[in-house]
């Protein structure tokens, strides 16, 4: 596997091996044991499976709050999204700044995302499939959202049109949140 550090170093993308030949090909899409040799020592507890029907949806900006946040390891299996991590640790030289990332089921790519991050993405094609791994169970009571188009966070999306869930569209804005990573 090989790892890339993006502009915010916590964040980082993983590119696996992969074996090609003449009746598709093979990879490692996830190993504890090679993940840990690369720094990341997270012990994933959950998988979850996302599908979005249309170009242009937008999923988060979506974290859980202490003591149950998450770090997420995320990769598209069918289609192409648009992955972004955002800082939300108040005390971080980072804080309020994004990455972002093409994922998709041909390049493989996958995005680790660690605890005190915000996670969104949005389909750039129709019919996206994406699952990822969370090192924490889900906890409806600490389940929080941001507003995708928060504009003290300023994503590019590169498009003013956008599916959105009603759970987003009613989204505080950060400064209105309670967002609680340090």
């Amino acid at each position: 596997m090989k790892v890339t550090s993006l502009e915010i170093p916590e964040v980082k993308v993983i590119e696996p091996d992969v074996f090609s030949d003449y009746r598709g090909y093979y990879m490692e899409s996830y190993s504890q044991r090679s993940l840990a040799k690369l720094g990341i020592n997270d012990i994933f507890v959950q998988d979850n499976h996302f599908y979005s029907i249309k170009k242009g949806t937008i999923r988060g900006i979506h974290f859980q709050n202490n003591p149950y946040a998450q770090s997420k390891l995320l990769r598209c299996t069918r289609g192409v999204i648009l992955d972004v991590a955002v800082d939300l640790r108040r005390n971080s030289p980072t804080y309020k700044k994004y990455v972002m990332v093409e994922l998709s089921a041909e390049n493989k790519k996958q995005i680790y995302i660690p605890k005190g991050f915000g996670h969104c993405a949005m389909s750039l094609t129709d019919d996206v499939e994406g699952q990822y791994k969370v090192d924490e169970f889900y906890y409806p009571k600490y389940d929080r959202a941001i507003a995708f188009n928060d504009p003290e966070i300023g994503i590019d999306w590169g498009t003013d049109q956008f599916i959105v869930s009603e759970k987003d569209k009613k989204a505080p804005l950060l400064k209105d949140s309670d967002v609680n990573f340090l």
